[in-house]
């Protein structure tokens, strides 16, 4: 069975990583690398950017030479070795490496990461994409399809657009860029600081640098950020403030934080509709809305209504020229 392309969405990943066991993290899309952006999503435990690959990819320099092939044994790094697998093991790379009190990886990805930890990189990606839980999870969130295309028959062209992802994760005092297409993990520095942000210091320059190297003739990039559970984080803010004296600017605070999560019940509610819709095909439903319509006899007034106005709109525009 294989893998489908899935859609680069927070609501997409979050229920992905849900529905595969892994409870007290969600995914936030990032739209600035400044600290201030981090600041209100802290702490981040990973990030994913999203950018159309070219034949001149390459990985992050390192910080030093053949410092790349220097990691943690511990560190989980697995290759690609599948097409539109590459979102969810870029999401894979960040919680496989999480170092989190508040998050659990669940049944599915804890015997993942025992069953593969001696595995080499290679029999690492050949486990994730012959594991039967992670593809069915992974395949639930594509989008429904009125004609099967066997892909894999189809001969490659030189303008189809391919898109990447590369995860970049802090782990056990340093930075790392995890690409399954590179031949290991790359080493971007050390953590300097206690801080929860200071290890963005390190990713950022190597994402920033990304951008400007494709930005003269790419745009569409694409960042997120793999955060603590936002509901969980205002719960415990709430509790630790509701045993301090209830003065005015702790009760603004405990209400800040119920506004908070009053804001996430409703944007998780909208990622369920947008996941419903994602994956209903709507197809047999307009066939049988045309069928009906040109049964009455209505179908042909209005496609005839339809390519007068466009006349008309296309007339007026010569005419305004």
């Amino acid at each position: 069975m294989s893998w489908c392309t899935i859609e680069s969405d927070p609501g997409v990943f979050t229920s992905l990583i849900e529905d595969i066991g892994v409870k007290g993290i969600q995914v936030e899309e990032l739209y600035s690398l400044d600290e201030a952006s981090f600041q209100h999503i802290s702490p981040v435990f990973g990030l994913i950017f999203l950018f159309k690959w070219t034949p001149g990819h390459a990985p992050a320099p390192a910080t030093g030479s053949g410092l790349h092939h220097l990691v943690s044994p511990d560190l989980f790094f697995a290759k690609q070795v599948i097409s539109n697998a590459c979102a969810t093991q870029a999401i894979l790379a960040i919680l496989l490496n999480l170092e989190s009190p508040h998050v659990v990886l669940g049944d599915t990805l804890s015997e993942f990461k025992a069953f593969t930890r001696d595995f080499p990189s290679d029999l690492k990606g050949l486990a994730i994409s012959n594991s039967d839980t992670i593809r069915t999870v992974h395949n639930s969130f594509a989008r429904a399809e009125p004609f099967v295309i066997d892909e894999d028959k189809r001969p490659a062209k030189d303008d189809d657009e391919v898109y990447h992802f590369v995860a970049y994760v802090p782990f056990q005092g340093k930075v790392y860029e995890l690409d399954g297409l590179s031949e290991g993990p790359v080493c971007l520095g050390d953590i300097t600081s206690l801080d929860p942000t200071a290890w963005l210091k390190v990713a950022t320059p190597v994402i920033q640098r990304r951008i400007e190297k494709y930005a003269s003739s790419e745009i569409r990039f694409n960042l997120m950020g793999l955060v603590r559970n936002r509901v969980q984080l205002a719960q415990d803010h709430i509790a630790a403030l509701a045993e301090q004296d209830q003065t005015a600017a702790v009760v603004g605070q405990i209400q800040s934080w119920q506004q908070c999560i009053a804001t996430e019940a409703q944007k998780r509610a909208n990622w369920k509709k947008e996941n419903v819709r994602r994956k209903h095909n709507y197809i047999p439903f307009v066939i049988k809305l045309l069928q009906t319509l040109a049964k009455k006899g209505q179908l042909d007034p209005l496609l005839q209504a339809q390519l007068d106005k466009a006349i008309a709109a296309q007339q007026n525009d010569t005419n305004k020229a």
